[in-house]
Protein backbone atom coordinates (compact mmCIF):
# COMPACT_ATOMS: atom_id res chain seq x y z
CA UNK A 1 0.00 0.00 0.00
CA UNK A 2 1.58 3.19 -0.78
CA UNK A 3 0.29 6.84 0.15
CA UNK A 4 0.51 10.10 -1.55
CA UNK A 5 2.34 11.80 1.44
CA UNK A 6 3.50 11.18 5.60
CA UNK A 7 0.98 12.21 8.01
CA UNK A 8 1.53 12.16 11.44
CA UNK A 9 1.10 9.21 14.23
CA UNK A 10 -2.91 8.33 14.34
CA UNK A 11 -4.72 7.98 17.72
CA UNK A 12 -8.25 6.80 18.74
CA UNK A 13 -10.27 5.50 15.92
CA UNK A 14 -7.75 6.87 13.37
CA UNK A 15 -5.57 3.72 14.94
CA UNK A 16 -8.04 1.57 13.02
CA UNK A 17 -7.45 3.47 9.26
CA UNK A 18 -5.13 0.39 7.79
CA UNK A 19 -8.11 -1.93 9.00
CA UNK A 20 -10.71 0.13 7.13
CA UNK A 21 -8.26 0.40 4.21
CA UNK A 22 -7.31 -3.43 3.92
CA UNK A 23 -11.46 -4.16 4.75
CA UNK A 24 -12.66 -2.48 1.62
CA UNK A 25 -9.69 -2.96 -0.46
CA UNK A 26 -9.97 -6.87 -0.17
CA UNK A 27 -13.93 -6.42 -0.30
CA UNK A 28 -13.67 -4.66 -3.63
CA UNK A 29 -10.99 -6.95 -5.24
CA UNK A 30 -13.36 -9.70 -4.90
CA UNK A 31 -16.80 -8.44 -5.59
CA UNK A 32 -14.73 -6.62 -9.06
CA UNK A 33 -14.55 -10.21 -10.34
CA UNK A 34 -18.18 -10.87 -10.45
CA UNK A 35 -18.39 -7.05 -12.05
CA UNK A 36 -20.49 -7.53 -15.60
CA UNK A 37 -21.91 -11.22 -14.80
CA UNK A 38 -25.68 -10.04 -13.74
CA UNK A 39 -25.59 -11.95 -10.25
CA UNK A 40 -25.97 -9.48 -7.21
CA UNK A 41 -25.53 -11.60 -4.41
CA UNK A 42 -22.90 -13.45 -5.70
CA UNK A 43 -20.96 -10.16 -6.03
CA UNK A 44 -22.14 -9.11 -2.34
CA UNK A 45 -21.22 -12.32 -0.93
CA UNK A 46 -18.15 -12.17 -2.02
CA UNK A 47 -17.13 -8.77 -0.99
CA UNK A 48 -18.68 -9.53 2.37
CA UNK A 49 -17.19 -12.39 2.88
CA UNK A 50 -13.66 -10.65 1.92
CA UNK A 51 -14.28 -8.33 4.37
CA UNK A 52 -15.52 -9.88 7.28
CA UNK A 53 -12.01 -11.85 7.40
CA UNK A 54 -10.25 -8.86 7.28
CA UNK A 55 -12.15 -7.38 10.36
CA UNK A 56 -11.96 -11.13 12.42
CA UNK A 57 -7.80 -10.04 13.21
CA UNK A 58 -8.88 -6.50 13.72
CA UNK A 59 -7.12 -5.13 17.05
CA UNK A 60 -10.12 -4.90 19.76
CA UNK A 61 -13.46 -6.00 19.40
CA UNK A 62 -15.88 -4.02 16.99
CA UNK A 63 -19.45 -4.21 16.85
CA UNK A 64 -21.45 -4.38 14.23
CA UNK A 65 -24.01 -1.63 14.04
CA UNK A 66 -24.69 -1.38 10.90
CA UNK A 67 -24.33 -4.85 9.00
CA UNK A 68 -25.45 -6.57 5.81
CA UNK A 69 -28.22 -8.22 7.78
CA UNK A 70 -31.91 -9.33 6.82
CA UNK A 71 -32.28 -6.61 4.08
CA UNK A 72 -29.46 -8.35 2.30
CA UNK A 73 -29.87 -11.71 3.58
CA UNK A 74 -26.47 -11.65 4.83
CA UNK A 75 -25.09 -14.75 6.84
CA UNK A 76 -22.40 -12.73 8.02
CA UNK A 77 -21.17 -9.02 9.06
CA UNK A 78 -24.98 -9.35 10.45
CA UNK A 79 -26.32 -6.16 12.96
CA UNK A 80 -25.01 -7.75 16.24
CA UNK A 81 -22.30 -9.42 15.48
CA UNK A 82 -19.09 -9.06 16.73
CA UNK A 83 -15.47 -9.02 15.25
CA UNK A 84 -12.01 -8.73 15.97
CA UNK A 85 -8.82 -9.96 17.50
CA UNK A 86 -10.20 -8.50 21.48
CA UNK A 87 -6.27 -7.18 21.94
CA UNK A 88 -7.38 -3.29 21.64
CA UNK A 89 -9.95 -0.75 21.95
CA UNK A 90 -14.12 -1.61 21.42
CA UNK A 91 -15.30 0.43 18.59
CA UNK A 92 -18.41 0.25 16.18
CA UNK A 93 -18.53 -0.19 12.90
CA UNK A 94 -21.25 0.36 9.80
CA UNK A 95 -20.79 -1.83 6.71
CA UNK A 96 -21.70 -1.94 3.03
CA UNK A 97 -19.18 -4.22 1.42
CA UNK A 98 -20.57 -3.54 -1.75
CA UNK A 99 -22.51 0.04 -2.29
CA UNK A 100 -24.28 -0.67 -5.85
CA UNK A 101 -24.68 -3.66 -6.50
CA UNK A 102 -26.45 -3.61 -9.26
CA UNK A 103 -23.75 -1.24 -10.94
CA UNK A 104 -21.52 -3.88 -10.29
CA UNK A 105 -24.06 -6.39 -11.71
CA UNK A 106 -24.42 -4.43 -14.97
CA UNK A 107 -20.55 -3.59 -14.70
CA UNK A 108 -21.87 0.21 -14.57
CA UNK A 109 -19.60 2.85 -12.78
CA UNK A 110 -20.33 3.73 -9.19
CA UNK A 111 -19.74 0.28 -7.21
CA UNK A 112 -17.66 0.32 -4.16
CA UNK A 113 -16.69 -0.85 -0.90
CA UNK A 114 -17.64 0.87 2.25
CA UNK A 115 -16.77 0.62 6.03
CA UNK A 116 -16.73 3.36 8.92
CA UNK A 117 -15.40 3.33 12.60
CA UNK A 118 -16.60 5.34 15.12
CA UNK A 119 -16.06 5.15 19.01
CA UNK A 120 -18.09 2.61 20.67
CA UNK A 121 -21.35 3.04 21.73
CA UNK A 122 -21.72 6.21 19.36
CA UNK A 123 -23.76 5.41 16.45
CA UNK A 124 -27.32 4.99 15.66
CA UNK A 125 -28.89 1.76 15.63
CA UNK A 126 -31.50 1.73 13.49
CA UNK A 127 -33.21 -1.71 14.60
CA UNK A 128 -35.85 -2.85 11.99
CA UNK A 129 -35.83 0.38 9.88
CA UNK A 130 -34.30 -0.05 6.10
CA UNK A 131 -34.83 3.79 4.67
CA UNK A 132 -34.34 7.10 5.72
CA UNK A 133 -34.79 10.56 4.71
CA UNK A 134 -31.82 12.68 4.26
CA UNK A 135 -30.11 16.52 3.99
CA UNK A 136 -26.48 16.07 3.32
CA UNK A 137 -24.71 19.54 2.79
CA UNK A 138 -21.01 20.56 2.85
CA UNK A 139 -19.01 22.66 5.85
CA UNK A 140 -19.91 25.70 4.26
CA UNK A 141 -23.30 25.17 4.87
CA UNK A 142 -23.23 23.16 8.71
CA UNK A 143 -26.52 24.50 10.55
CA UNK A 144 -28.29 26.22 7.77
CA UNK A 145 -30.90 23.18 6.74
CA UNK A 146 -34.13 21.35 8.25
CA UNK A 147 -35.47 18.38 7.18
CA UNK A 148 -39.41 20.40 8.19
CA UNK A 149 -38.38 23.11 5.65
CA UNK A 150 -39.77 22.52 2.06
CA UNK A 151 -37.24 21.57 -1.03
CA UNK A 152 -37.69 25.08 -1.95
CA UNK A 153 -36.83 26.96 1.55
CA UNK A 154 -33.85 24.14 1.86
CA UNK A 155 -32.29 25.01 -1.90
CA UNK A 156 -32.65 28.87 -0.45
CA UNK A 157 -30.81 28.49 2.51
CA UNK A 158 -27.97 26.10 0.93
CA UNK A 159 -27.47 28.27 -1.88
CA UNK A 160 -26.97 31.59 0.59
CA UNK A 161 -24.44 29.89 2.96
CA UNK A 162 -22.17 28.70 0.07
CA UNK A 163 -22.72 31.96 -1.69
CA UNK A 164 -24.28 30.79 -4.75
CA UNK A 165 -27.54 31.24 -6.62
CA UNK A 166 -30.20 28.54 -6.40
CA UNK A 167 -30.16 28.16 -10.38
CA UNK A 168 -26.29 27.26 -9.62
CA UNK A 169 -26.84 24.18 -7.03
CA UNK A 170 -26.57 20.72 -8.19
CA UNK A 171 -28.46 18.47 -6.22
CA UNK A 172 -27.93 14.42 -5.56
CA UNK A 173 -31.58 12.69 -5.39
CA UNK A 174 -31.63 8.91 -6.57
CA UNK A 175 -33.84 8.45 -9.17
CA UNK A 176 -36.73 6.04 -7.36
CA UNK A 177 -40.30 6.64 -8.04
CA UNK A 178 -40.57 7.90 -4.57
CA UNK A 179 -38.99 10.87 -5.85
CA UNK A 180 -40.84 12.24 -8.48
CA UNK A 181 -42.58 15.12 -7.05
CA UNK A 182 -39.23 15.72 -5.25
CA UNK A 183 -37.55 16.02 -8.84
CA UNK A 184 -39.85 18.01 -10.03
CA UNK A 185 -39.66 20.97 -7.04
CA UNK A 186 -36.02 20.94 -7.12
CA UNK A 187 -36.05 21.22 -10.69
CA UNK A 188 -38.64 24.08 -11.25
CA UNK A 189 -36.74 25.81 -8.29
CA UNK A 190 -33.89 26.25 -10.95
CA UNK A 191 -31.25 23.85 -9.68
CA UNK A 192 -29.76 21.11 -11.23
CA UNK A 193 -30.70 17.31 -10.63
CA UNK A 194 -27.82 14.18 -10.68
CA UNK A 195 -30.10 11.48 -10.41
CA UNK A 196 -27.99 8.27 -9.91
CA UNK A 197 -29.83 4.91 -9.83
CA UNK A 198 -28.44 3.82 -6.30
CA UNK A 199 -25.68 4.87 -4.21
CA UNK A 200 -26.73 7.43 -2.13
CA UNK A 201 -23.16 7.02 -0.18
CA UNK A 202 -21.41 8.15 -3.41
CA UNK A 203 -23.79 10.67 -3.98
CA UNK A 204 -22.92 12.45 -0.64
CA UNK A 205 -19.45 11.97 -0.92
CA UNK A 206 -19.97 13.95 -4.21
CA UNK A 207 -21.25 16.71 -1.42
CA UNK A 208 -18.95 16.42 0.71
CA UNK A 209 -15.41 16.26 -1.53
CA UNK A 210 -13.91 19.50 -1.92
CA UNK A 211 -13.65 17.99 -5.36
CA UNK A 212 -17.01 16.88 -5.36
CA UNK A 213 -19.72 17.88 -8.17
CA UNK A 214 -22.61 18.23 -5.69
CA UNK A 215 -24.28 21.03 -3.42
CA UNK A 216 -26.28 19.05 -1.70
CA UNK A 217 -27.95 15.69 -1.23
CA UNK A 218 -32.04 14.93 -0.74
CA UNK A 219 -34.68 12.16 -0.72
CA UNK A 220 -34.89 8.60 1.09
CA UNK A 221 -32.30 6.11 0.91
CA UNK A 222 -31.24 3.54 2.95
CA UNK A 223 -30.50 4.00 6.73
CA UNK A 224 -27.49 1.54 7.07
CA UNK A 225 -25.87 3.74 4.21
CA UNK A 226 -27.21 7.26 5.95
CA UNK A 227 -25.25 6.09 9.51
CA UNK A 228 -22.32 5.51 7.48
CA UNK A 229 -22.49 8.82 5.88
CA UNK A 230 -22.65 10.23 9.01
CA UNK A 231 -19.08 9.08 9.84
CA UNK A 232 -17.73 10.54 6.86
CA UNK A 233 -20.07 14.18 7.58
CA UNK A 234 -19.12 14.08 10.85
CA UNK A 235 -15.23 13.42 10.19
CA UNK A 236 -14.96 16.25 7.18
CA UNK A 237 -17.13 19.25 9.78
CA UNK A 238 -20.40 18.73 7.15
CA UNK A 239 -23.50 18.80 8.38
CA UNK A 240 -26.51 15.73 7.71
CA UNK A 241 -30.41 15.34 8.86
CA UNK A 242 -32.05 12.21 9.18
CA UNK A 243 -35.62 10.82 9.66
CA UNK A 244 -36.37 7.19 9.56
CA UNK A 245 -39.15 6.79 6.45
CA UNK A 246 -40.21 3.09 6.18
CA UNK A 247 -41.38 2.26 2.55
CA UNK A 248 -43.92 -1.01 3.93
CA UNK A 249 -46.67 -1.16 6.52
CA UNK A 250 -44.71 -4.04 7.94
CA UNK A 251 -41.19 -2.17 7.98
CA UNK A 252 -43.17 1.19 9.97
CA UNK A 253 -44.95 -1.57 12.23
CA UNK A 254 -41.71 -2.82 13.34
CA UNK A 255 -39.95 0.34 14.11
CA UNK A 256 -43.05 1.20 16.10
CA UNK A 257 -43.13 -1.82 18.14
CA UNK A 258 -39.26 -1.37 18.56
CA UNK A 259 -40.19 1.94 20.25
CA UNK A 260 -38.85 4.00 17.36
CA UNK A 261 -40.15 7.51 17.00
CA UNK A 262 -40.95 8.31 13.02
CA UNK A 263 -41.23 11.62 13.08
CA UNK A 264 -38.20 12.22 14.95
CA UNK A 265 -35.63 14.42 13.10
CA UNK A 266 -31.85 12.71 13.85
CA UNK A 267 -28.89 15.27 14.15
CA UNK A 268 -25.36 13.93 12.71
CA UNK A 269 -24.15 13.90 15.83
CA UNK A 270 -27.16 11.91 17.20
CA UNK A 271 -26.48 9.41 13.98
CA UNK A 272 -22.43 9.07 14.55
CA UNK A 273 -21.19 10.99 17.78
CA UNK A 274 -17.69 11.09 18.73
CA UNK A 275 -14.59 9.97 16.61
CA UNK A 276 -15.16 8.61 12.94
CA UNK A 277 -13.29 7.65 10.38
CA UNK A 278 -14.95 6.23 6.83
CA UNK A 279 -12.55 4.76 3.88
CA UNK A 280 -14.34 3.08 0.43
CA UNK A 281 -12.49 1.22 -2.58
CA UNK A 282 -14.00 1.44 -5.93
CA UNK A 283 -15.23 -1.41 -7.67
CA UNK A 284 -16.10 -1.02 -11.26
CA UNK A 285 -14.74 2.82 -10.99
CA UNK A 286 -16.32 6.21 -11.64
CA UNK A 287 -15.66 9.72 -10.96
CA UNK A 288 -14.50 9.08 -7.44
CA UNK A 289 -12.90 5.87 -7.57
CA UNK A 290 -11.09 3.80 -10.32
CA UNK A 291 -11.50 0.23 -10.15
CA UNK A 292 -9.07 -2.76 -9.52
CA UNK A 293 -6.88 -3.28 -12.21
CA UNK A 294 -4.02 -5.05 -13.09
CA UNK A 295 -0.65 -3.69 -13.74
CA UNK A 296 2.74 -5.59 -14.31
CA UNK A 297 2.14 -8.67 -11.95
CA UNK A 298 0.41 -6.34 -9.55
CA UNK A 299 -3.56 -5.89 -8.55
CA UNK A 300 -4.01 -2.11 -7.82
CA UNK A 301 -6.82 -0.56 -6.40
CA UNK A 302 -7.89 2.97 -5.49
CA UNK A 303 -9.19 3.69 -2.03
CA UNK A 304 -10.52 6.85 -0.44
CA UNK A 305 -9.77 7.58 3.91
CA UNK A 306 -11.92 10.02 5.69
CA UNK A 307 -10.42 10.57 9.02
CA UNK A 308 -9.14 13.10 11.58
CA UNK A 309 -10.53 16.13 8.96
CA UNK A 310 -8.40 15.11 6.05
CA UNK A 311 -9.33 13.38 2.80
CA UNK A 312 -6.77 10.95 1.26
CA UNK A 313 -6.45 9.18 -1.71
CA UNK A 314 -4.36 5.47 -1.14
CA UNK A 315 -3.31 3.65 -4.41
CA UNK A 316 -3.00 -0.42 -2.55
CA UNK A 317 -0.35 -2.47 -4.80
CA UNK A 318 -0.55 -6.53 -4.13
CA UNK A 319 1.35 -8.81 -6.24
CA UNK A 320 -0.38 -11.39 -8.37
CA UNK A 321 -3.65 -11.47 -10.50
CA UNK A 322 -7.11 -10.77 -10.11
CA UNK A 323 -9.40 -13.04 -8.28
CA UNK A 324 -11.67 -14.76 -10.61
CA UNK A 325 -15.19 -15.68 -9.86
CA UNK A 326 -15.96 -18.99 -8.26
CA UNK A 327 -19.50 -20.92 -8.80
Amino acid sequence: MQRQHETAPRTGISTLESVALTATRSAAVASHAWAGRNDKKAADAAATEAMRQVLADAPGRGAVVIGEGEKDEAPMLFNGETVGSGAGPDFDIAVDPLEGTSFCAKNLPGSMATIAFAESGTMFSPGPGFYMDKIVVPPQANGVVDLADTPERTLRKVAGALGKHVGELRVVIMDKPRHQELIKRVLEAGAAVHAPAEGDVGGSLEVLLPSGSADLLLGVGGTPEGVMTAAAVRALGGDMLGRLAPQREAEADALRAAGMDLARIYTRDELVGGEALFAATGVTGGALLNEPRESGGTVLADSLLISSGEVRRVVHTTFGAMPRPTS
